[in-house]
C-alpha cells in the first residue's frame, strides 16, 4: 500500500516507540513525503532530538534508517497539482501532501482529522491504518 506520511506522523514516530514507529518501518507499506519536510526535520532537530532523550548521533541514525523507507519526493514533481490541492485541503499548511497524494493517485497517513473535511483524497489516521494492514 502506498500512502504519503506527514511530517507530524514522522515526528510522533521518532519521539517515542509506538505503533507509529512500527508502521513507519512495515514492509508493506511504501511511504513517500514531499522534500519540504526534511526542512522541517532539520528546523526542529533540536527539539525532536531533546524529546527523544537521544543523542545527536542517534538522531542521525534514525533520520538515515527513516531516508532509506520514505521516498522524498521533490517539488517539480508534483507542481502541476499545487491548483487542485489548494482547492480540496482543509489547511494551506497541507497542500503539498495533497498535491503529492494526488499526483501519486493514493492516501495521506495522517492522524490531523480535520483533512478528512475533504472528499477526494483518503486520510488515514494510524488506527486506521493498522487496520487495513491487518485485513
Amino acid at each position: 500500500m502506498e500512502v504519503i506520511v506527514d511530517a507530524n506522523i514522522l515526528f510522533a514516530g521518532l519521539i517515542r516507540a509506538s505503533a507509529t514507529t512500527v508502521l513507519l518501518f512495515e514492509p508493506n507499506l511504501k511511504l513517500y513525503t514531499p522534500e519540504f519536510v526534511l526542512e522541517e526535520f532539520m528546523k526542529y532537530s533540536g527539539v525532536i532530538q531533546s524529546k527523544m532523550k537521544r543523542t545527536r548521533e542517534e538522531f542521525i541514525t534514525i533520520m538515515h534508517q527513516l531516508h532509506q523507507v520514505i521516498t522524498v519526493v521533490p517539488p517539480e514533481e508534483y507542481e502541476k497539482y499545487v491548483d487542485e490541492a489548494k482547492k480540496i485541503s482543509p489547511d494551506d499548511k497541507d497542500v503539498m501532501y495533497f498535491a503529492l497524494a494526488l499526483k501519486m493517485r493514493c492516501g495521506i497517513w495522517s492522524n490531523d482529522s480535520e483533512l478528512k473535511n475533504q472528499d477526494k483524497v483518503p486520510i488515514y489516521n494510524t488506527s486506521e491504518l493498522l487496520d487495513l494492514l491487518n485485513k
